[in-house]
């Protein structure tokens, strides 16, 4: 090849590597500017909307100091409470889909209060890391004024077992149970080559304050987790003690581990 068409050549890969170099950074900043909206993928409902369940509930508006309000809903058993179950649901939809979960704990035989995150559902605001645990600590209390159970336990799926365990090392139930969480946002499989690249504003750093927590831990996750790896979650192995569990369903995946019969048997177990 002569030298004028070596430099041709060397002039376009240039060029289209310049091309290149530009869309990534141009990417990455419009990734950096709209994470909150890959993070929290809230999913709105008009304020009249009327929930549908296959079992009764109580629907709520919590107010927060900010002049917004969480929205709430309060599913009881059929037979007397043996305590209070306060679910923190994953990074998606609205409580008209977490809803239906709270039978595998009602079936066992408690009451399950379950919110929509700010921006989520009813709840008015603007999701973002502080506010959720700020929130979470204010459904703590407002439920404890308004329960006469002692026994009060906290449960968090995916993205909210990081706020199940933040307020879990604050006000220290006798009890946290976690679904499929992470160890920390960062790591979550989707995410994680996007935002070990990308500045990540927010955490959500489950391991942080999960040694924190003196009461019964208990973490549930399966080995074909393609959202959030069984290996983020077994980093969080470390900060357990002695009587704590790590539960792994064979098979089990990020949304599904209640259709494993492995689940719901620990889960009696556990609340038995």
């Amino acid at each position: 090849m002569r030298k004028d068409d070596q430099n041709s050549v060397m002039k376009l890969v240039g060029k289209i590597a310049g091309i290149v170099i530009s869309f990534l950074f141009a990417g990455a900043i419009v990734c950096y500017v709209f994470q909150d909206k890959l993070i929290f993928q809230a999913d709105q409902l008009d304020q009249n909307y009327h929930f549908s369940f296959d079992q009764p509930y109580e629907e709520y508006f919590i107010p927060t100091p900010d002049n917004q309000q969480l929205n709430a809903l309060w599913f009881k058993p059929s037979q007397p409470a043996k305590g209070l179950v306060i679910y923190f649901h994953g990074n998606a939809d609205n409580l008209q889909r977490w809803g239906n979960y709270a039978i595998d704990l009602t079936q066992l035989g408690y009451e399950v209060l379950m919110i929509d995150y700010r921006g989520y559902g009813k709840s008015s605001g603007t999701p973002n890391e502080q506010a959720l645990y700020d929130d979470a600590t204010l459904v703590w209390n407002w439920a404890k004024a308004k329960t006469e159970h002692e026994n009060i336990i906290i449960y968090g799926r995916s993205l909210g077992s990081a706020i199940a365990t933040h307020l879990a090392a604050e006000v220290q139930p006798d009890l946290l149970m976690l679904e499929t969480p992470f160890d920390e946002l960062k790591n979550a499989s989707m995410l994680r080559y996007l935002f070990y690249v990308i500045p990540l504003k927010t955490k959500l750093a489950t391991k942080e304050y999960l040694g924190k927590v003196k009461g019964k831990i208990v973490i549930f996750h399966g080995t074909n987790d393609w959202v959030v790896s069984l290996a983020s979650a077994e980093r969080l192995k470390p900060m357990l003690k002695e009587t704590d569990e790590f539960i792994v369903i064979p098979e089990g995946g990020h949304r599904n581990l209640r259709d494993f019969v492995l689940y719901h048997t620990k889960l009696a177990a556990v609340l038995e």
